[in-house]
């Protein structure tokens, strides 16, 4: 019987200990730093906004570990020693382990920014982050204004948090239009608008030059770079992306890239040694993915896959075609397939673009202009069903038959209704190549 040791308590470490606590009678040990029990950690933003409490993102009873006989230790690995098996842990403990899994996720980044430390500077990610913002910001007479650095997912959660609870917030985003490294053209414009129309001080093209502090070393307000202009504030949300949290594995012989090398079967290059989740780099990136994907669900299907391997029963990752949801505000967004923003975009890719006039709802679908095979889809405002997009995916389907069979994909047919023909009328006008 091996001992399998999981550094990392998150969707990726749980996820692989309970499939393989199914296949085996192997011994199990969970480590983690964070919290004591795994919880959802998605679900973080609705904890400081009222509709939950944390105890209700715990997925599984407390009881559910030990019946399980999944060991938790609450502890901080310091290093790892391939030679002899061995952890190092902060509390001067050794651990043995027969295969070693790392699951420790990401880590908010800092690109050295004077006053980055800060009391009252945080990520969005961990629940620590949770709870230092009830203590900086636990409503608009403590926080007076929230300054929000870098325009990815995490920074517009962080955004409608504090709204909820009437705190001003200014929105740095370096980038000329929000997320446009990501959505095409008029979904970020339409994103830039919803954002403003929720009364949030939203900045393009700005960036953070320094954070200054008070004289007890709290946050006071942030310099702008180029302009100089001070906005005081009393919290700073960093949520300029996120990098794998690895740095314990620098005097390790694993070896890492931004993240723990991997090959398609999530082993490192160590003997008995894997990585999964936010934290693992494919040597080679797998069709359109990129290396590191920080997405909740292949962290999930990471743990599924290695569960067998681990198990004797050597499986690769196939992650599927890509898809991904989020929300902005009220607007709920899905992608299915490839639609690519106007950064990185291949010459072959067109787009069909259409909005509502309510300029809360659209949908932009991507196919090959050569070919007419449909590549993609991005929706707002309208839910889509996953499994018809991932079936027209695997068909190659032309982009007419989507169209013409796009109201099979909604969610709920009788609200969609409401806009099909809409939609078909432009498409038909605009596109149409073959008729249905």
């Amino acid at each position: 019987m091996d001992h399998i040791v999981i550094i990392g308590n998150g969707i990726s470490g749980v996820t692989l200990a309970r499939h393989i606590r199914k296949l085996s009678d192997n011994k199990i040990t969970i480590i983690s730093a964070e919290t004591d029990y795994f919880f959802s950690r998605t679900a973080l933003m609705y904890i400081y906004m009222g509709h939950m409490k944390f105890e209700h993102t715990k997925p599984y009873e407390d009881r559910f570990w030990k019946k399980n006989r999944i060991d938790l230790l609450n502890a901080y690995v310091e290093a790892v020693n391939t030679d002899n098996k061995t952890l190092t842990l902060a509390n001067g403990h050794d651990l043995n382990y027969d295969k070693l899994v790392i699951a420790t996720g990401s880590k908010p980044n800092k690109f050295g920014w004077p006053g980055q430390d800060l009391k009252g500077v945080m990520g969005m990610y961990h629940k620590q982050d949770l709870d230092n913002l009830e203590v900086y910001a636990p409503n608009n007479v403590v926080c007076k204004r929230a300054v929000i650095v870098g325009g990815g997912l995490i920074g517009i959660e962080l955004a409608e948090m504090l709204n909820s609870r009437n705190i001003p917030v200014t929105f740095l985003v370096r980038e000329s239009s929000f997320w446009n490294g990501i959505l095409p053209e008029g979904e970020s414009e339409m994103i830039n608008r919803h954002i403003k129309n929720h009364h949030i001080d939203l900045r393009l093209s700005t960036n953070l030059k320094e954070i200054k502090s008070d004289e007890n070393g709290q946050v006071k307000s942030v310099i702008i770079e180029g302009t100089g202009e001070e906005i005081q504030c009393n919290v700073v949300g960093l949520t300029a992306g996120v990098t794998p949290n690895i740095d314990f594995l620098k005097t390790s012989k694993i070896e890492t890239g931004k993240g723990v090398k991997v090959n398609r079967y999530l082993e490192t290059n160590s003997p008995d040694v894997y990585a999964i989740g936010d934290c693992a780099e494919q040597h080679e990136a797998i069709g359109n993915r990129r290396p590191i994907e920080a997405v909740w669900y292949t962290g999930r299907m990471m743990g599924e896959t290695l569960a067998q391997t681990i198990c004797g029963n050597r499986m690769p990752y196939n992650p599927g075609h890509w898809f991904n949801s989020a929300k902005f505000f009220d607007i709920e967004y899905q992608t299915y397939g490839w639609v690519f923003g106007s950064k990185g975009r291949p010459d072959y890719e067109a787009h069909f673009h259409w909005k509502h006039d309510d300029d809360t709802k659209c949908i932009t679908v991507a196919y090959n202009k050569n070919t007419n095979e449909f590549l993609g889809i991005n929706t707002f405002g309208i839910r889509m069903r996953h499994e018809v997009f991932d079936k027209w995916l695997t068909e190659k389907q032309d982009v007419d038959y989507v169209m013409n069979h796009l109201s099979e994909a909604n969610f709920d047919p009788e609200f969609y209704k409401h806009f099909e023909n809409d939609i078909l009328k432009v498409y038909n006008n605009q596109l149409q190549t073959t008729q249905p």
